[in-house]
């Protein structure tokens, strides 16, 4: 299975991920993750990558496809991969599909998992920490009893700083002008599946698994 799971912030696109490396073995190629393990290696790459974040400026996307390019390469191609973090925008899908095709390992699926807005920021603005557990509780969501659990414990209910609605509306502003030239590439491309994101963890994952199956 070789896929890329699209989604707002607040879609599941992470807990998705991790059903499906739980039940196919699927590895994920974190873009993150690739870019902390260059820089603790030492590597010349990593050594580049970490001055050009000290600078605070952003890696450029030729690096990120040559991290992507050398992690493949320590993969077997009958266990596919799950690529998180990357693309972001129609440049970056496009630069990755001629790298993907040039290795002989292209996308077989590309599932955006469609959640209304409102429901976005619902989300993202009522998640709440337990101080005590670091539970992630959500004050729209989860029952009075999992938060009553924590505060009748002593514990306090904290948010993020970037979950604050203003801040969340801007983040799903951002995503929606990237990620709609994504979609019609992708749809263009005949491998863009679309899922209704709403409801139960183990419903959305069903309908992810009836696409790629």
């Amino acid at each position: 299975m070789r896929i890329i799971l699209l989604g707002a912030p607040g879609s599941g696109k992470g807990t998705q991920a991790e059903n499906l490396m739980r039940d196919y073995g699927c590895p994920q190629i974190s873009t993150g993750v690739l870019l902390r393990e260059a820089i603790e290696q030492g590597t010349t790459l990593g050594k580049t990558v970490e001055e050009i974040m000290a600078r605070g400026d952003l890696v450029s996307d030729e690096i990120v496809l040559d991290l992507i390019a050398s992690s493949l390469e320590d993969i077997e191609d009958e266990k596919g991969y799950l690529l998180d973090g990357y693309p972001r925008n129609i440049n970056q899908a496009k630069s990755l599909n001629i790298l993907l095709n040039s290795i002989n390992r292209p996308l077989q699926h590309t599932i955006l998992i469609d959640v209304d807005p409102e429901v976005l920021i619902k989300r993202l603005s009522g998640r709440r920490t337990c101080s005590l557990t670091g539970q992630t509780l959500n004050i729209y969501f989860s029952s009075q009893d999992e938060l009553d659990a924590c505060t009748n414990s002593g514990g306090e209910l904290i948010q993020r700083d970037d979950d604050h609605i203003e801040s969340i509306k801007k983040r799903i502003e951002v995503y929606k002008e990237q990620t709609e030239p994504m979609i019609k590439f992708y749809s263009e491309m005949g491998i863009l599946k679309v899922i209704d994101g709403e409801g139960a963890v183990d419903e959305v994952y069903s309908r992810l698994l009836s696409q790629v199956n």
